[in-house]
Formats: structure tokens, C-alpha cells, sequence
């Protein structure tokens, strides 16, 4: 079966309320990691039709501030499948809307494993494949963000 990135494409919009906002009324930061995983989780279960679990988060940098009233746009995709393993990509958006101004205020890269509905044990992922040259582009650095993963867990630091 032939699943391209396209078919994993999630997008979430998210309005900052104060529920969701510290005392100095920006966005907490674990209600946006909360919203990027669900975001991750929608992308990762959209490709491979199965529930699909977070195994991993890489850093997370917060840019800049989100806040109050702000719009927040969560724009999620497989980057690639490894085994049953496979990385999603989450570019987060804020938009004022009271200028209409669209910033980049974050990236996140997350590892999923899609769990069979019987067992609820990893499955083998169907691969994907990237069309335009950004999401070949994104293909081929998944795998360079996944040896450094595999390193890092192993204990193995690599000097620039």
C-alpha cells in the first residue's frame, strides 16, 4: 500500500484562553507540549491506521512567547517510518490575530510506535513516501536525527 506523507498531514488551531496562560499571560509550556503531542498523535495514527503511542520527544525550544488571545496553529507530518518506529514533525505557528502576523514559534520532532489492536505490542509500520523536495528533504534528516537518538541512548556523544 502506497502511503505518502500527504496522507499523515494534521492541522490543529488552538485559541489561548486563560486557562491556558501563566500569570504573565503567556501560553504554558506544557499545554503546548501537550497540544504538539496530540497533534503527533493524530499524524502518526492518520498513517499507519493504528493507535499510536509517544516513545520519545527530542528538545523543545520555546522561541517566543505565546500570548493571551494568540492563535496557535499545529501543523504535524510523518517524516519517516523506520521499523515500527517512525518520526513526526510538528511546526508550531502563532498568529495575532489582531494583526494577521504569522510567526514560527516552534518545531518539535517526536518518536511514535503504532500499537496492534490485539496485543497492544509495536507493529511494523508501513513506510512513507516524501514527493516534494521538502519532504525529502525532512526524510533524509529524520534518519540523522534517528542515529543520534540510537547514540545518545547508547551513551555515545559526537563532537562537532
Amino acid at each position: 500500500m502506497r502511503k505518502t506523507v500527504k496522507s499523515s498531514v494534521v492541522e490543529m488551531i488552538e485559541l489561548v484562553l486563560p486557562n491556558d496562560t501563566n500569570i504573565l499571560g503567556n501560553l504554558l509550556g506544557g499545554r503546548l507540549m501537550h497540544w504538539i503531542d496530540i497533534a503527533a498523535a493524530l499524524s502518526a495514527s492518520r498513517h499507519s491506521n493504528l493507535v499510536s503511542v509517544t516513545a520519545a520527544v527530542d528538545n523543545l525550544v520555546f522561541h517566543l512567547p505565546i500570548k493571551l488571545g494568540n492563535v496557535v496553529i499545529l501543523k504535524a507530518c510523518v517524516n519517516r517510518v523506520f521499523n515500527t518506529s517512525m518520526e513526526v514533525g510538528v511546526k508550531v505557528e502563532v498568529e495575532d490575530i489582531h494583526t494577521g502576523e504569522v510567526r514560527h514559534s516552534n518545531s518539535a520532532y517526536l518518536t511514535f510506535v503504532s500499537l496492534d489492536s490485539i496485543n497492544k505490542a509495536p507493529v511494523k509500520v508501513t513506510p512513507i513516501i516524501p514527493e516534494s523536495p521538502e519532504e525529502i528533504r525532512r526524510y533524509e534528516q529524520a534518519l540523522i536525527r534517528r542515529k543520534q537518538r540510537i547514540s545518545e541512548k547508547h551513551g555515545i556523544i559526537h563532537h562537532d
